[in-house]
């Protein structure tokens, strides 16, 4: 399950989005752990929305993993 939240300023008349937070929640089990760790690190560099928007809007996540 993925939980995200925006934080949206105004920039004159225009509502704009400047900040994005993700929450990343996976029921894993314990030897995937450093994977999923190690995965969660990289992501951003290969999701399409990420590489559009960095530079404009600032991005952060966090990973939350609990074993299946």
């Amino acid at each position: 399950m993925t939980e995200a939240k925006g934080e949206v300023e105004r920039d004159g008349k225009v509502l704009v989005i400047r900040r994005i937070h993700a929450d990343y929640y996976l029921k894993i089990e314990p030897s995937q752990r450093e994977t999923a760790q190690r995965v969660h690190e990289m992501h951003a560099d290969f999701c399409p929305v990420a590489r559009t928007l960095k530079g404009c809007v600032q991005i952060t996540t966090r990973l939350h993993m609990q074993d299946a």
